[in-house]
């Protein structure tokens, strides 16, 4: 009888105090369902990529070491010449010009009417002097002032970049060994070194690349014998208009005067090499891609399997007599190297050699930060046919292998963005800007298909036109004066070229000469 009275005295607690158990069953399972929700959420949260709340590019550094009230030049000329680290700069240029929506002199095929002096009426979009106003022109070409000026604002910044012509040798030999019929011709850069005569003609095409390649770029005679008064003359025409001279091998120094020299903010000149050669023989080949069909059939390539198929290294290998004997044979480029690279140093006494000390360091600590966030492997560069986005993988040409980068997965979109400016090859950067800057043409170049510009990138950065064969191909020769347009003609809008526009100098054209390739 006890045990009953307290056992509705029980219920009587339970169910009419603190109210029925179906209740607290109720209130329990509600409680541990929030819980899990919430452990869930969390779980997720800390999972899933979340866009950065500030780039790694909107940060303080990128600004580096303030410049004071001067403002960034956006008129800006840059002969780029071969194998000197030229395309590293170029993207520079395409990025900053990129970034704030500049207009690019761009080419009609990929490079300005190279090997030939440059004509105006290469750049794509021009109507006659100043008509449209072009901000960057950095593309490869034979410097042609006369012919530049018609493009370029009056207060254009001209610079450009040189190299020791023994290192330059070695780099256009290994590169263009099957584009220049006098590298074809020998086993080895020794051999050529030796007797460069006896395999140089300075009459077939391409073998500019073989001699005094950097005077041909800046638009002069690379065949022209070596005398004291012709090298003095040709340096006073290159400093009359150039404003600034880099040194490749000193790469890192050279871009911290070009960044005060432009009044631009560290990151615009922080880079990652571009266009790099493999310094050691691969078995593998490179994948081909959408864009590596518009070079492989004129340069020589072989195309299987979508891959190219394995040819020998060349061989590189100097002695110190053979070295010398290349300065000799590229005397002009010696001469010039050697008065820029005096120039240079000057100007970093100017500076001061400490200040420059410190902003080297921070642009490579910089750079250093950029390679972390930005690229897969720690930046190490890789084989064009390891990298996964075909998009980004560079042009393959001659003996040796180009490398490229991979983006680290995982970037937001700002980041991303700014990294692939960063790595992104010439040729396809090239392609993005064009689209950008005449989206109206592409269409009618789809229609048109490579036949509308009849030109072809070949390996070694040299125009062949598509419809000639290598060889038995008549060709006007790279004398001064510039390209004339040919009858019927037409722009890259389909427009037709006039006669009147192009260079009419009367003198120029009569020592214009056609040669046979053999």
């Amino acid at each position: 009888m006890l045990l009953r009275r307290r056992a509705r005295m029980l219920r009587w607690l339970v169910c009419g105090r603190w109210g029925p158990v179906w209740m607290w069953k109720a209130l329990l399972l509600f409680v541990a369902i929030a819980f899990a929700g919430q452990l869930l959420g969390v779980i997720f949260n800390k999972s899933s990529v979340q866009p950065a709340a500030h780039s790694i590019f909107s940060s303080p550094d990128a600004q580096g070491p303030s410049l004071g009230s001067c403002q960034p030049h956006t008129h800006i000329m840059f002969l780029k010449t071969h194998k000197t680290a030229s395309s590293t700069v170029l993207n520079m240029l395409y990025r900053f010009g990129e970034e704030r929506d500049l207009r690019f002199a761009l080419p009609l095929g990929y490079q300005l009417g190279y090997p030939l002096p440059f004509n105006a009426h290469r750049v794509k979009g021009y109507r006659g002097p100043r008509a449209v106003e072009f901000h960057i022109m950095g593309n490869h070409m034979r410097f042609n002032k006369p012919e530049v000026e018609k493009v370029m604002p009056a207060d254009t910044f001209y610079f450009s970049i040189v190299r020791d012509p023994v290192a330059l040798a070695e780099s256009s030999f290994a590169y263009y060994k099957e584009v220049a019929p006098a590298f074809r011709k020998a086993k080895g850069l020794g051999d050529f070194a030796d007797d460069p005569r006896k395999y140089y003609d300075p009459r077939l095409r391409n073998n500019h690349y073989a001699r005094n390649l950097l005077w041909f770029d800046f638009g002069m005679d690379h065949n022209a014998n070596f005398s004291m008064a012709l090298a003095q003359r040709g340096e006073a025409m290159i400093r009359r208009t150039f404003k600034l001279i880099l040194l490749s091998e000193f790469f890192d120094q050279s871009m911290i005067l070009l960044r005060h020299a432009l009044c631009w903010n560290l990151d615009a000149v922080v880079s990652f090499s571009l266009n790099a050669r493999q310094q050691k023989p691969s078995s593998m080949g490179v994948m081909s891609g959408s864009w590596v069909g518009k070079a492989a059939a004129v340069a020589g390539v072989s195309m299987r399997g979508g891959r190219s198929q394995a040819k020998t290294l060349p061989n590189l290998s100097l002695t110190e007599e053979q070295r010398e004997k290349l300065r000799q044979w590229n005397a002009l480029d010696w001469y010039l190297y050697k008065a820029f690279n005096r120039t240079f140093w000057e100007e970093i006494d100017r500076f001061g050699h400490a200040k420059m000390e410190q902003e080297v360091a921070l642009l490579r600590t910089r750079r250093d930060d950029l390679a972390r966030v930005c690229l897969r492997d720690g930046g190490k560069p890789v084989e064009a046919h390891r990298i996964r986005d075909k998009n980004i993988r560079p042009f393959q040409s001659g003996l040796v292998k180009i490398l490229g980068y991979e983006l680290q997965p995982g970037l937001d979109n700002a980041t991303r963005t700014a990294c692939l400016r960063m790595i992104r090859p010439e040729i396809q950067y090239k392609d993005l800007l064009d689209m950008k800057q005449f989206p109206r043409a592409q269409p009618l170049l789809a229609q048109q298909g490579q036949k509308s510009q009849g030109l072809m990138l070949a390996a070694g950065g040299s125009f062949l036109r598509q419809d000639s064969p290598r060889t038995g191909e008549r060709l006007v020769g790279g004398e001064p004066g510039g390209r004339t347009v040919e009858d019927g003609e037409r722009d890259w809008d389909g427009s037709r070229l006039m006669g009147s526009n192009q260079t009419d100098s009367g003198l120029m054209r009569a020592r214009k000469r056609k040669v046979e390739i053999v």
